[in-house]
């Protein structure tokens, strides 16, 4: 799937441990696996910010698509075992500074 992603969207990656962290100019994130979900996360850079909403609707339907069909078989969401995708996609920026 990294070597997929790198291919599709030039992304540049390294695994260290479960985490996949990825950058490409204009953007950094982390691809976390874990037992039952995976966690997507996503800075934008300046430039990418104004395409912040198409961006996520694409990485919203590309985890979809990976992952819809194993849940549409699973049981009723309340005992389903399949793995859950989250996204968060956020615009890169300065740390906030701390009152104090």
């Amino acid at each position: 799937m990294a070597e997929d992603l790198g291919r599709k969207f030039g992304l540049r990656g390294a695994w260290e441990g479960d985490v996949l962290h990825f950058e490409r100019p204009g953007l950094t994130g982390s691809l976390a696996i874990g037992a039952s979900d995976v966690r997507l996360t996503v800075s934008l850079g300046f430039l990418l910010r104004a395409m912040r909403g198409s961006i996520e609707r694409s990485v919203v339907e590309e985890l979809d698509s990976l992952f819809a069909p194993t849940v549409a078989k699973a049981s009723p969401p309340s005992t389903r075992s399949s793995p859950r995708a989250r996204a968060t996609v956020k615009k890169a920026g300065r740390p906030r500074k701390r009152a104090g």
